[in-house]
């Protein structure tokens, strides 16, 4: 009996950092946005406060928090401050505030939203990708371009035609030729002669 090939989900993922930068980002948004449902599955269950930073590959921040990130620092950097730390056995128990399930489903829905976008650009460096890092769309095979990139192509191949007509009709600009005149029709008119001032004249003597 031939034994069935493990699909995708039954394989072990190797915990490397992924070479490929479209499959990176379409991971990242993947478990950015499962690492934030968690976190407000915890808030709705328990009444818990949390924050959740996060930076991706590109350097972009990404937060999760309630009843807010700023709240959830500030708290955390004003107990981290304080010299006298409490017991654990001396803490007093909370009792755990409903959280609003309304702003996190906002919140998680904005991050699915941002989960599918960095998917449809991952899709489209793949593509780019496969037609050539460096090939801009107009050196592709003409087969393999769409309806709107033949449309553009075959409006610049028009406009181009009609350059290259314009050019050979006339390649030259055409300049009018002044009539020519004769030196004798202008008038010799010597140029004025004036003293030249000596020292003494500078002086007012004269």
């Amino acid at each position: 009996m031939p034994t069935r090939k493990p699909s995708l989900g039954r394989q072990r993922v190797e915990m490397t950092k992924i070479k490929s930068k479209s499959q990176l980002q379409v991971t990242f948004s993947k478990r950015c946005a499962g690492l934030f449902k968690k976190a407000s599955e915890l808030c709705t269950l328990c009444g818990v406060e949390i924050a959740i930073i996060v930076f991706s590959p590109a350097g972009k921040p990404f937060s999760f928090g309630h009843p807010s990130v700023e709240s959830i620092v500030n708290k955390f950097i004003n107990q981290s401050g304080s010299k006298a730390i409490t017991p654990p056995q001396a803490l007093t128990p909370v009792e755990p505030r409903p959280a609003k399930a309304g702003e996190l489903n906002q919140h998680l829905r904005w991050l699915l939203e941002q989960q599918e976008l960095e998917k449809k650009k991952a899709e489209m460096l793949d593509e780019l990708r496969q037609a050539g890092q460096t090939q801009f769309w107009w050196e592709a095979p003409v087969d393999s371009l769409a309806l709107h990139e033949l449309q553009q192509l075959q409006a610049a191949l028009e406009e181009l035609k009609k350059n290259v007509a314009s050019f050979t009709s006339n390649p030259w600009p055409s300049f009018t030729s002044s009539p020519q005149v004769s030196p004798d029709a202008y008038e010799y008119v010597p140029a004025p002669t004036y003293p030249i001032p000596s020292p003494m004249t500078e002086l007012g003597f004269y």
